[in-house]
């Protein structure tokens, strides 16, 4: 494979990529960073990439993998990310901004606390748009694993959901 078809088979798929890493690490600059890993080892194991249904695919497994192995060896850090303190500009009120960004933010929390399973398929699914077979294919696990894995993981999300909204209100 060469350097052309590299690029238009692997970096289209790049913001998913980042996107993955994100969710699974939580922080830009080590997203960041996994990606540019996963490239690298793309391209070391660019003869592989010809043999592949689905590039995309592998590249996702790819990333899930080193970012699976960047969390087993993680210590804790506290970076901020200053994109997620920038100020909002839009339509609404600061009431409705705060309540929506906090709604956001208790989301982002619980789908956080999720074991990594179900937070991969969950981001996989409902954030990336995976088919059920390209989730298969990513993961390695049976459809119907997948299937019970993400009705668990969104029927958790919801149930936290809303006793902390119930706890709220009350």
């Amino acid at each position: 494979m060469d350097l052309q078809t590299f690029k238009q088979k692997v970096l289209p798929a790049k913001d998913k990529l980042f996107r993955l890493a994100k969710t699974m690490l939580r922080h830009h600059e080590e997203a960041e960073d996994a990606l540019q890993e996963v490239f690298l080892k793309l391209w070391t194991n660019q003869h592989k990439l010809e043999a592949c249904n689905s590039v995309e695919a592998f590249a996702m497994t790819v990333t899930k993998n080193l970012c699976l192995d960047k969390l087993k060896v993680k210590t804790p850090k506290h970076l901020a990310d200053i994109t997620e303190m920038e100020l909002e500009s839009g339509y609404t009120t600061p009431q409705q901004s705060y309540e929506l960004s906090n709604s956001a933010e208790v989301m982002r929390r619980l789908v956080d606390q999720l074991p990594e399973q179900q937070k991969l398929i969950l981001h996989l699914r409902d954030v990336e748009g995976y088919s059920f077979e390209e989730i298969e294919q990513i993961t390695q696990l049976p459809m119907n694993t997948i299937r019970v894995t993400l009705s668990r993981a969104r029927k958790l999300v919801r149930e936290r959901y809303l006793k902390i909204e119930k706890y709220e209100v009350g």
